[in-house]
This record gives structure tokens, C-alpha cells and sequence, in this order.
């Protein structure tokens, strides 16, 4: 299980684990929760470069689509394939086996804490 208050944050309701220069991200329970049943995940290819802030994938459930931004710049290093074959796992382990992409990130702008995180959405 993880400890997601070791976790940062974005108000796009992603979460972001570092580990050395490479950031695993995900979205947050509240971010699939308010989705409904996701059904679909497009991510970006390993090797992609990305730029923080800008759409790097979509997240289609069966209530709205909706858009993965990129929290860091860099490098794409990996992208959960197993999310891809089953898109129920950002909503049934959104923390876990449901992360998206781990990149290998250039810089770290400053995120939002677990505490101002869970302010931000009324928790």
C-alpha cells in the first residue's frame, strides 16, 4: 500500500513519487472518483519528451473524457501498459497498480503536499 502522504501533488489531482530523477504519476482517488468508470487510457509512448503543463494523454470514462497533464518535463521512461489493457485499475488502485507514466524529469517545480492537497479538494 502507499503511503500517500509521502506523495506530492498538482491541482489537476495528480499524485507524483520520486525516486533519484525519475517521477511515477498517476491521478489522485478524488481525480478517478469524479471521473466514474474509466474505460480508456491513451498515455504517451516511452521516449516521448513531455513539458510540464501541457497534455501528455486522455483518461475516457463513462461519464466525461478527460485530459492527463504532464506535472514535470522530461523524458518519458516507461508507460503502464497494464493500464492501458485495464483501465479499471485507476479507479480500483489509483495509488498503486494504477500509476501512468514515470518520467524521467529534467527539474521538480513545487507541488502541493498530501495536507494541502487534501485542503484544496475539501477533505
Amino acid at each position: 500500500m502507499t503511503d500517500q502522504t509521502a506523495l506530492h501533488y498538482t491541482e489537476e489531482h495528480e499524485w507524483i513519487a520520486i525516486d533519484g530523477d525519475v517521477a511515477t504519476i498517476g491521478i489522485t482517488d478524488y481525480a478517478a472518483d469524479k471521473l466514474g468508470d474509466v474505460v480508456f487510457v491513451e498515455l504517451p509512448a516511452a521516449g516521448t519528451t513531455v513539458t510540464e503543463g501541457t497534455v501528455v494523454g486522455e483518461i475516457e470514462s463513462t461519464k466525461s473524457v478527460g485530459e492527463l497533464f504532464a506535472p514535470v518535463s522530461g523524458e518519458v521512461v516507461e508507460a503502464n501498459q497494464t493500464v492501458v489493457d485495464s483501465p479499471e485499475l485507476v479507479n480500483s488502485d489509483p495509488f498503486g497498480e494504477g500509476w501512468l507514466i514515470k518520467v524521467n524529469a529534467s527539474s521538480l517545480p513545487k507541488f502541493l503536499t498530501h495536507a494541502e492537497y487534501r485542503a484544496l479538494v475539501g477533505e
